[in-house]
C-alpha cells in the first residue's frame, strides 16, 4: 500500500525500528549466533574439563559443577571483557599487548575464584590453570575450524562492523542499531605485497593448484599475472622506496657506509629508516591522499602509518584492529600458542634437512626460531590492521607480509617450508576477499613482491672463507693495513656512543651483492686510486672463483670486471669474454643505473652465478638471498584485475610500479592534482567470470 503524504513524522521512526527488529530476529541471525553460543560453550567445557583433569589434587570434576563453571565463566567474560577492552584502547602499543594477554587469563581466573565448587584455590594454582586453560582453548579452537580461517573472519567482521557503526554515529546516524552495514560503493585500493616471491615461484604454484585464492582470480580472468623486473639492488628497501615514493636511487643496498656521515645505514634499523624518509619524500608519495601503510619500510607519505619501520612506533590507540586483535581470545593469544607450534614444526623441519642431506643448506636455529612465529603473528595483526582500515574507508591502503621471505631465507626459495607460507599468504588474500562485503568502500585488491630469492650454497660453504677473509687476505701487507678483525663484524656491529672506529677497508654485505669502501677517504676512489693504496685487491678479487663481478670506476666510467673480460657499462665495449653474460640481458643497465645511487661503494661486487641452476653464492649464511643480480631474484611479479591498463609493454624498476600503481589510483579517482588524460576514459568495472584466464608468459607480459 502506498504511503501518505499526510503520514505523522513519527511513522519513519516506527518502520525505523521495524526494520532493526527484523534485522536482530531475522532467523539466520539467531541461527548463525545460536550456534556461536553452543560452539564456545562445547569448547569452553572440553576445555575446564581437560584443564582440571590434569590439575593435581582436583578431585571432583562432576559433570554439573563444570557446566556451572561453563556459565561462570560466559557470565565473567561478558562483563570483565569489554571493560578490559576499553583499557587495551586507552594503553596502545605494548601496553595494549601485555594486557591482551592477561585479558585472557584474568577471565579464567575471576571464575574459578568465584566457582561454588571451589575446586582451584591459592592464586599461583588459579593462575597455572588459567594459563593451561588459553592454550588448550586456542589449540582446540584452531583444530574445530579444521586449520581454517573461519574464527578469525568473523572477530574481523565483528570489529568492523563495530567500526563502521562507530563512525556512523559521529555522523548523526542512530545511537543504537542492529542492522548490518552495507558495502560503500566507492572504489578503493588495496596492495598487499607478498615479500620475495619471484614471478616464476608464484606462476608454478598457481600452476600445480596450490594456491586456490590466487588460482581462481587468474583462471576466472578477473586478474592478471605479470612480471616486473627490479633492477639492482634486489632488496625490499630500495623496492620500497621507489614503489612507495619514486625513488629508489637513494637506496643503494639493504646496508651501506656514507662517508660524509662515517655511518653505516641498516634500513630494517627504526633509526635509520626514519633518517632516509626525509630523503625519499617529496610530498607526493603512493598514499599521500588519505592512504595507509601497514607494515612497510617506508610511509609513502601516508596519512597513517601503522607498524611503519621509518616511525618507529606500535599502533597507538586510535587503531581498534591492534586493540580488538589483542583482547580477543583468537587473537594475540591464540597467535602465540600457534607460534610455539610454529617453532616445533621449523625445528622438525630442520631435522629433516639435515637427515636427507639436502643441499644447500644453512643453519636453521637461533634467532630465526624466533623469527618464524613473529612472522605470523605479524601477518595476522597486519590483516586485522586492513580489516580496521577497509572499515574505515581508507582509499587507498599498502601492506607488506613477511612470512614467505623469512622462510625461504632459510630453507630454500621452492623447498616444501617456503611453499607453506606461501599458502597460507594465499588464505590471507581469501580472507580479505571475505571481508570485502563488510568494508566501506568497494576495494580492488592488486597483489605484489618487491623482489624475488635466489638460491644457492653460501659463498663461505663453497670457499671455507667468508668475503671479509678474501678482502683482509688480498689487502694483508699493503700501506693501509686491515682491521685486525673482519670487516663484516665492524660493519654490523650495533653502534653505541662513542661509536667504535670504522675499519680502513669495510666490506658491506646484502646478499650475493657486497659495497667495499675504503673509509679514510671523503670521495669515491677510481681503480688507480684504490690501486695506489691496495695494489693487491682488485686483482685478487677478480681472480676468485665466487666473485662474478668487480665493478670500478675507470678513465671510461664504470667498468665490469671478470675473470676472462671487461665491460664497459657506459658504451657497452667488451674486451675478451663479456662477464655479464651470465646475468641476464638487463644486466648492463642494472648496473650503470646502481653506479648513479646514492653513497654506493667504492667497489661493487656480484658472486658468481651458476649459468645451469643459476644458483648464487650469498655472501651473508643464508641459502635464499636478494640483493645483487643472477636467477630469480630480480623477477618480482605484480597481479592486477585484467582490464586494468598498462602503461607499456613491461614494468622496469620499482620507479616504474610507483608510477603504474599512481595512475591506476588516478584512474579510480583516487588521486589529487595529478590527472591522467589518457586514462580518463576507463571506468573500473566489475570483472565478468567468463574472461579469458591468463596463465602463461606470452599472454601476461
Amino acid at each position: 500500500m502506498a504511503i501518505s503524504p499526510h503520514e505523522p513524522p513519527a511513522a519513519p521512526a516506527v518502520r525505523s525500528w521495524k526494520a532493526e527488529l527484523r534485522a536482530l530476529l531475522g532467523w539466520r541471525r539467531i541461527l548463525t549466533r545460536l550456534r556461536a553460543v553452543l560452539r564456545s560453550a562445547l569448547v569452553t567445557f572440553v576445555v575446564l574439563t581437560l584443564t582440571l583433569w590434569l590439575m593435581p589434587g582436583v578431585e571432583s570434576n562432576d559433570i554439573v559443577d563444570t557446566l556451572g563453571l561453563v556459565a561462570i565463566v560466559a557470565g565473567v567474560g561478558a562483563v570483565l571483557r569489554p571493560l578490559l577492552l576499553v583499557g587495551i584502547v586507552a594503553l596502545g602499543g605494548w601496553g595494549a599487548m601485555l594486557l591482551g594477554v592477561v585479558a585472557q587469563v584474568v577471565v579464567i581466573v575471576v571464575a574459578l575464584e568465584i566457582d561454588p565448587a571451589n575446586r582451584i584455590s591459592g592464586l599461583p594454582s588459579l593462575v597455572v590453570t588459567a594459563i593451561l586453560a588459553v592454550v588448550f582453548a586456542a589449540i582446540i579452537d584452531w583444530m574445530a575450524d579444521s586449520g581454517s580461517d573461519d574464527t578469525f573472519v568473523r572477530e574481523a567482521k565483528r570489529l568492523m562492523r563495530g567500526v563502521r557503526r562507530r563512525q556512523a554515529r559521529l555522523v548523526g546516524g542512530p545511537i543504537i542499531t542492529f542492522r548490518r552495514p552495507r558495502q560503500g560503493t566507492e572504489p578503493g585500493l588495496l596492495m598487499v605485497q607478498l615479500d620475495g616471491l619471484s614471478e616464476p615461484v608464484l606462476r608454478w604454484a598457481v600452476r600445480a593448484g596450490n594456491l586456490p585464492t590466487l588460482g581462481h582470480w587468474l583462471r576466472s580472468g578477473s586478474h592478471t599475472l605479470r612480471g616486473w623486473h627490479t633492477g639492482l639492488p634486489s632488496t625490499t628497501p630500495a623496492s620500497q622506496a621507489g614503489i612507495l615514493h619514486g625513488a629508489s636511487r637513494q637506496i643503494p643496498a639493504f646496508r651501506w657506509f656514507e662517508k660524509d656521515t662515517g655511518k653505516l645505514m641498516v634500513t630494517n634499523r627504526p633509526r635509520d629508516a626514519a633518517v632516509l624518509e626525509p630523503r625519499l619524500s617529496d610530498g607526493r608519495g603512493l598514499l599521500r591522499d588519505g592512504g595507509v601503510s601497514i607494515g612497510n619500510a617506508f610511509s609513502g607519505d601516508a596519512a597513517v602509518s601503522l607498524l611503519t619501520v621509518s616511525h618507529a612506533a606500535l599502533p597507538g590507540r586510535s587503531a581498534r584492529g591492534w586493540a580488538a586483535f589483542m583482547a580477543s581470545p583468537y587473537g594475540f593469544t591464540r597467535a602465540l600458542v600457534l607460534g610455539v607450534g610454529e617453532v616445533f614444526t621449523e625445528l622438525h623441519q630442520a631435522r629433516l634437512q639435515r637427515r636427507r642431506n639436502l643441499q644447500p643448506r644453512v643453519s636453521r636455529s637461533g634467532a630465526f626460531l624466533a623469527l618464524r612465529p613473529a612472522s605470523m603473528l605479524l601477518r595476522d595483526v597486519n590483516v586485522s590492521l586492513i580489516a580496521e582500515q577497509m572499515a574505515r574507508g581508507a582509499p587507498a591502503i599498502y601492506c607488506d607480509l613477511v612470512d614467505y621471505d623469512e622462510v625461504a631465507h632459510h630453507a630454500g626459495p621452492a623447498r616444501p617450508e617456503s611453499m607453506r607460507q606461501l599458502e597460507s599468504l594465499d588464505r590471507m588474500l581469501g580472507v580479505l576477499e571475505r571481508l570485502a562485503p563488510e568494508a566501506a568502500r568497494r576495494y580492488h585488491l592488486v597483489v605484489l613482491s618487491d623482489h624475488g630469492q635466489s638460491q644457492g650454497a653460501t659463498f663461505r660453504q663453497r670457499y671455507g672463507e667468508s668475503l671479509d677473509e678474501v678482502v683482509e687476505r688480498f689487502s694483508a701487507g699493503d700501506p693501509a693495513a686491515a682491521p685486525e678483525s673482519p670487516a663484516e663484524a665492524e660493519a654490523t656491529r650495533e653502534p653505541h656512543f662513542p661509536e667504535p672506529p670504522v675499519a680502513p677497508l669495510l666490506v658491506v654485505s646484502s646478499g650475493n651483492l657486497a659495497l667495499l669502501y675504503l673509509t679514510k677517504f671523503p670521495d669515491r676512489l677510481d681503480r688507480a686510486a684504490i690501486d695506489r693504496e691496495y695494489p693487491r685487491l682488485i686483482h685478487g678479487l677478480v681472480a676468485h672463483p665466487g666473485i662474478g663481478l668487480v665493478v670500478v670506476l675507470d678513465d671510461d666510467g664504470p667498468v665490469a670486471l671478470g675473470t676472462s673480460g671487461t665491460h664497459r657499462l657506459r658504451d657497452g665495449v667488451v674486451h675478451g669474454i663479456d662477464p655479464l653474460l651470465p646475468y641476464g640481458p638487463r644486466a648492463r643497465e642494472d648496473l650503470l643505473r646502481h653506479q648513479e645511487a646514492a653513497h654506493v661503494g667504492d667497489l661493487v661486487l656480484i658472486s658468481c652465478v651458476d649459468p645451469v641452476t643459476e644458483e648464487v653464492a650469498a655472501f651473508e649464511e643464508l641459502v635464499g638471498s636478494h640483493g645483487g643480480l643472477g636467477g630469480w631474484q630480480t623477477d618480482a611479479m605484480i597481479v592486477h584485475p585484467s582490464r586494468w591498463p598498462m602503461t607499456g609493454t613491461e614494468l622496469v624498476g620499482p620507479d616504474a610500479v610507483h608510477h603504474q600503481l599512481v595512475e591506476w589510483l588516478a584512474m579510480l579517482g583516487l588521486r589529487t592534482q595529478e590527472p591522467v588524460p589518457e586514462l580518463e576514459h576507463l571506468e573500473p568495472h566489475a570483472f565478468e567470470a567468463g574472461d579469458v584466464a591468463r596463465l602463461s608468459r606470452t599472454h601476461d607480459g
